[in-house]
């Protein structure tokens, strides 16, 4: 049994009723959970409602998906630094499942530099990697919720219960393919006012902080690539300009399938890695291998 402090007061909660409503938050049905969690979906309303009973709230809303309610988000944090430590005390995860490693990382470090870790993590026993592909800037909101443990951030400020550590500089510069760069070249320069421009998402504002320095307010064209291939992969087809990070630029540019538009126009994005303060084995070991990987992947 777990105990928590909730208004001077101790509530006596089960292991297993934490367990349903994490799989709850991270499925988003009851029948999802129980197949998860090899119980009946009788067995896991049984256990949402005897959470919400010894707390005195409701922890979950019942929609199409269910997800936690601002009472049920605080605690699914507190459930899932509970579950890591529990699992952590003996050979094998809580209900014989896996550890779940739940990690926030942007699109361009997944397609990158962090590749390295999923080698790394291939390699671990009873452990499953639940990614979740966020912007740099969002990514920590996930720790406030606690959807994740850890997460690669561009914020130094660390989210209240976690730590923070640098782990390098992603470089972005403006690139396009060879005739896309031709047909818009300008005797000083190229026409940025005139140039269509991909974006990842509508969050993405790397494009647009380079056309913002050439009094670039809104480009005819925006073109939205919402995978961080297909992106890629558009700018080198001439659909047409954006920031390319620079583990993906240079092979084509030595290749010839894409050319700098700029290098002065370059924007860095310093990447911190933010990680809840928990003396969890698993977590140093996790935090170990994405040091790593930063270190042969980002600018220092």
């Amino acid at each position: 049994m777990f105990l928590t402090n909730h208004e001077d007061c101790f509530i006596d909660i089960s292991t297993a009723q934490l367990s349903a409503l994490l799989a709850i938050a991270d499925l988003g049905t009851f029948d999802a959970a129980a197949r998860h969690l090899h119980v009946t979906p009788s067995a896991v309303s049984q256990r949402i409602r005897a959470l919400e009973s010894a707390v005195g709230q409701v922890l979950v809303q019942r929609s199409s998906p269910c997800v936690p309610t601002p009472a049920g988000e605080r605690l699914v944090g507190v459930a899932r630094q509970t579950q890591l430590l529990l699992s952590e005390l003996s050979d094998t995860a809580a209900d014989d499942l896996p550890t779940a490693l739940p990690v926030a990382v942007n699109a361009d470090s997944l397609a990158t530099w962090f590749r390295p870790v999923l080698d790394e993590l291939g390699t671990w026993d009873g452990v499953a990697l639940r990614l979740f592909v966020e912007d740099q800037a969002y990514s920590g909101d996930l720790l406030r919720r606690g959807e994740a443990l850890a997460a690669v951030s561009s914020d130094p400020r660390p989210v209240q219960g976690c730590r923070v550590e640098r782990l390098g500089t992603m470089r972005y510069v403006p690139a396009a393919s060879p005739a896309f760069a031709e047909r818009w070249r300008r005797s000083r320069g190229m026409d940025w006012a005139g140039m269509p421009v991909v974006v990842f998402n509508e969050k993405d504002d790397i494009q647009h902080t380079i056309l913002r320095r050439h009094r670039v307010e809104r480009p005819p064209v925006v073109h939205r690539v919402p995978t961080s291939a297909d992106f890629h992969e558009s700018v080198r087809r001439g659909l047409g300009w954006a920031a390319i990070p620079e583990p993906q630029l240079l092979p084509d540019v030595d290749a010839g399938r894409l050319v700098v538009l700029s290098r002065r126009d370059h924007v860095d994005v310093e990447l911190m890695w933010q990680r809840w303060r928990l003396d969890s084995p698993l977590l140093s070991r996790l935090t170990d291998a994405v040091q790593a990987a930063a270190a042969s992947g980002l600018r220092r």
